[in-house]
C-alpha cells in the first residue's frame, strides 16, 4: 500500500468525487473504492487527510484525481450566489477526474436515454469481454477495450452487451478512433467550440454528450452538460422563464451560454457541485 497526505489547503473528498456519476467503474465495497482507470485496478480509501491506495503509484493517483489543481482557487471563482455557495459548502473536495478519451467517449455513448446504474453494467461487460484481464490489488479486474478490440467484435455480440441501439454508436465510434488513432490528439488541440462541433460528428453524440467528453476527458472546464436536473436546477434558481418547461435544443444553448459567461472559464466546476448538492449528499458507507 502507498499513501498520500494531503495539504491542509487543498481539500479533497473520495467519496464525492466517486460516487458523483463522472466516471462508470468505480464501486465502494467496505470502506475502500476499487475501480479501473487507464488500464489499472485501483484499489483506494480516503481516511480524513490521508489517501492509502494499491495498484497505481502516487503520481498516477494525484495526476488521476487532479490533486495539484487549486481547487480552492476553482471553487472562489464561481461562487457567485447563494445556490452556487451552498452547493461548494456541501461538496467542498469534489474534484473532477481525468479519464480517458475513448473510454470516456465510449461511455457516453452508451447513457444516451438511461441511468448511471445501466451505463455502469454496460461498460462493466465491454470491458469483461472484450478488455485486457488485469491482476489488481481486488482480484481479477479488466481494462476497458481499445476501439481496435471493440472494432472487432460482431454486431450482434456487442449487442450483447445490452447497448440496444447504441451498438451502432459504439461500433463506428470504434471503427473511426481504430483508423484515426490521433484523434484524440486533435481534438484536444482544438479550441472548445471546433472541439465540441468534431465531437458531436460522432453518430451518437448530441450536444450533453460532447460536454460530458469534453470536461471529464479534455479538461475543457468551460463545458457545462444540462441533464434534466441541471436543466431544473438552472430554471428554478438562474433562468425563471424555464422552470417547468422540457429541455429544447435552443433551451439547452442557452443554459450552457449562460452559465459559460456568469460562472466562467471553470463552469463545469459549478455544473458538478450543482448536480452534486440537488440532493442529500451521496456517499456510499
Amino acid at each position: 500500500m502507498t499513501t498520500i497526505t494531503l495539504g491542509p489547503d487543498q481539500p479533497f473528498d473520495l467519496d464525492l468525487t466517486l460516487a458523483c456519476g463522472q466516471a462508470f467503474r468505480w464501486e465502494k465495497a467496505e470502506g475502500w473504492w476499487q475501480g479501473v482507470a487507464d488500464g489499472r485496478a485501483v484499489r483506494i480509501r480516503q481516511d480524513e487527510n490521508r489517501l492509502t491506495f494499491a495498484g497505481a503509484d502516487a503520481g498516477f493517483v494525484r495526476d488521476y484525481f487532479r490533486l495539484d489543481q487549486d481547487l480552492p482557487k476553482i471553487l472562489s471563482s464561481i461562487d457567485r450566489d447563494p445556490a452556487i455557495g451552498a452547493a461548494i459548502r456541501e461538496c467542498r473536495g469534489l474534484r473532477l477526474v481525468r479519464q480517458t478519451p475513448w473510454e470516456c467517449l465510449a461511455s457516453y455513448l452508451c447513457a444516451t436515454n438511461t441511468n448511471i446504474p445501466a451505463v455502469k453494467r454496460r461498460v462493466a461487460l465491454m470491458a469483461e469481454r472484450y478488455g485486457r484481464p488485469i491482476d489488481g490489488p481486488f482480484g481479477r479486474a479488466y481494462a476497458f477495450p481499445e476501439p481496435e478490440a471493440l472494432g472487432a467484435v460482431p454486431h450482434a455480440d456487442l449487442w450483447d452487451c445490452k447497448l440496444g441501439y447504441r451498438t451502432d454508436y459504439v461500433c463506428q465510434a470504434a471503427a473511426y478512433a481504430t483508423g484515426h488513432p490521433d484523434w484524440a490528439e486533435r481534438v484536444a488541440a482544438l479550441p472548445f467550440e471546433e472541439a465540441r462541433e468534431v465531437l458531436m460528428q460522432f453518430k451518437g453524440v448530441g450536444p450533453k454528450a460532447a460536454d460530458c467528453v469534453l470536461l471529464f476527458a479534455f479538461g475543457f472546464f468551460e463545458a457545462f452538460p444540462v441533464d434534466v436536473w441541471i436543466h431544473r436546477i438552472v430554471g428554478e434558481t438562474y433562468l425563471p422563464d424555464l422552470a417547468g418547461r422540457s429541455c429544447t435544443p435552443a433551451e439547452y444553448e442557452r443554459i450552457r451560454r449562460f452559465a459559460r459567461d456568469y460562472f466562467g472559464e471553470y463552469a463545469g466546476y459549478a455544473q458538478e457541485y450543482l448536480y452534486c448538492a440537488r440532493g442529500p449528499a451521496r456517499r456510499p458507507q
